[in-house]
């Protein structure tokens, strides 16, 4: 097919990677960040090799698919103690490779991960077994939902979390009795290979699961491999091109794109917790989480006080590069992200907004960037419109909360929110009334690590859901099988032939269960 994109990697949240190195585009550089360390290099699969993979994890799948679902669970369990076991190896590479705190490498990647495979492994059995549906009008049939794999899904992974965001939807997949063939950012390549490793060392069928790295056309040649489901996290420029492409070829696909989350900040909200939920809200990961806390609406009872706090506690953040110490924030894993960071930043100081603490790149080596609070902040600045995925916070005053959820709602995007308040059914109030995919009450970010509960996006920010029984679900084809409950012999009243009699019947029938308005009531309520 063409290249539904462009030289940026399908699956990085916005942006081309390190590129190709000199030696033509069979490899790929992956370089530290905090350090700028040449960390490896990794193929440029080309489309031969990457429909190549997908016919073996075809082949794959088919035994696999066989398997009792209880088995696939077991084996998938064996897999997730392996990832417990190699921890240390694991932690230490997502460090190295993406910058990240050791803290937020182990708990953010690693457990999370361990967990969602423990879900999905217990959750299985019962989300994917075969129910009875009861008809409510043929009442002589029974009917049947089954839930098939699909066959091989197709996973597109970006680079901020690149450990477990990939096995979140291989895991389901699998676990479904799929074949899964991830193609993780070129941004972070060696963590998929990690995986993948970890993967072949713990017992498991090797072709089931493949990993293709490569740039742009590498994704592309994924989504016209034949795969049966494509699960895409990244930008939402690039969802698009993504989407596009699996419309033409009719390929299912669900789309997790960017994010612009809000918080308000209502006038009897705890400022302690608020301010500290925003710190960590806003400058995990360096901010380069899709459910960061992007924009804050404070009411103007609290406004200054929560501002003053947040920024207290921001200043005392630890930032530096993780292999050499325990920090709080670390590098920014994608250098065109501070870019972005500065042109926001001086897009809303040129119209107003005031610096109050941070702002700018971090001196000395490495990919780093000031955690930054923004105040005087307003609705004319790309700050507060547009996704930034870095580590800035802006504030904007309210004076009302009906001003607040008016200007929460006032975006394309609609992925996150958050509402503080001490009375929580109050709060939960004003979450029924965000337009987003997930809201939290007094707390942040923990939605991404439930897998309990299904996750996705409105508006620009995707479609489909992952995690919960829904996204175990979304694995899978759905078959309705009906079979007779009651032998009506050779002659069904309603096959051929018509005749008017037939036709008078039929229509008292239809008067008497619907006009009356209690008889079909009746009849089900026999049964």
């Amino acid at each position: 097919m063409g290249q539904v994109v462009s030289e940026r990697s399908v699956g990085s949240n916005g942006g081309s990677g390190p590129g190709v190195n000199g030696h033509g585009d069979a490899t790929i550089r992956s370089y530290a960040p905090a350090t700028g360390e040449l960390l490896g290099e990794v193929p440029n699969t080309s489309a031969d090799e990457v429909r190549a993979a997908v016919a073996r994890a075809r082949r794959a799948q088919e035994a696999w698919g066989a398997l009792p679902v209880e088995e696939r669970c077991q084996r998938v369990l064996r897999f997730r103690d392996a990832i417990v076991d190699r921890s240390d190896e694991i932690v230490d590479l997502l460090s190295r490779e993406c910058g990240k705190p050791r803290h937020e490498a182990l708990l953010h990647e690693v457990l999370v991960a361990a967990d969602m495979a423990t879900y999905f492994a217990s959750t299985a059995p019962r989300a994917l077994e075969p129910r009875e549906i009861k008809l409510h009008l043929f009442k002589h049939r029974r009917s049947f939902v089954h839930y098939v794999p699909r066959g091989v899904v197709g996973v597109i992974s970006p680079w901020n979390f690149p450990f477990q965001l990939a096995l979140r939807d291989v895991l389901a997949a699998v676990v479904a009795g799929n074949a899964a063939v991830l193609k993780p950012s070129e941004v972070t390549p060696l963590i998929a290979l990690k995986q993948k490793e970890i993967w072949d060392g713990a017992g498991m069928p090797e072709d089931l699961f493949q990993v293709v790295t490569g740039l742009g056309p590498t994704g592309a040649a994924l989504i016209d491999s034949g795969i049966q489901l494509l699960v895409f996290t990244g930008s939402v420029g690039t969802g698009r091109r993504v989407a596009a492409a699996c419309g033409e070829r009719l390929i299912p696909c669900v789309m997790e794109l960017g994010g612009k989350a809000p918080l308000i900040a209502c006038a009897d909200a705890d400022v302690e917790r608020t301010a500290q939920a925003i710190v960590f809200g806003g400058f995990a990961n360096a901010g380069q989480v899709c459910l960061s806390v992007e924009r804050v609406y404070a009411h103007r009872e609290i406004h200054d006080r929560l501002l003053e706090r947040t920024i207290e506690i921001t200043k005392g953040l630890h930032v530096g590069d993780p292999s050499r110490a325990f920090v709080d924030v670390g590098a920014v894993v994608f250098p065109p992200q501070i870019d972005v960071a500065e042109r926001h930043i001086k897009d809303a100081v040129e119209k107003g907004a005031s610096v109050k603490t941070g702002g700018k790149r971090a001196p000395g080596p490495g990919q780093f960037f000031e955690p930054t609070i923004l105040a005087g902040c307003d609705h004319g600045m790309t700050v507060m419109t547009e996704e930034i995925f870095g580590p800035i916070v802006p504030f904007m005053q309210v004076a009302t909360e009906e001003e607040a959820i008016r200007l929460a709602n006032e975006s394309h995007l609609g992925l996150n929110a958050y509402v503080f308040s001490e009375d929580t059914d109050h709060a939960r109030r004003i979450a029924e009334r965000l337009q987003a995919g997930g809201v939290l009450v007094n707390d942040v970010l923990m939605n991404g690590a439930c897998p309990d509960a299904p996750f996705g996006g409105i508006k620009q920010s995707g479609f489909g859901r992952v995690m919960g029984e829904d996204g175990l679900r979304q694995m899978c084809d759905v078959k309705h099988i009906n079979a007779d409950r009651v032998n009506l012999g050779a002659r069904d009243p309603l096959w051929f032939p018509y005749t008017e009699a037939s036709y008078g019947w039929f229509k008292r029938g239809l008067r008497a269960l619907y006009s009356s308005g209690g008889l079909l009531r009746r009849i089900g309520e026999l049964f």
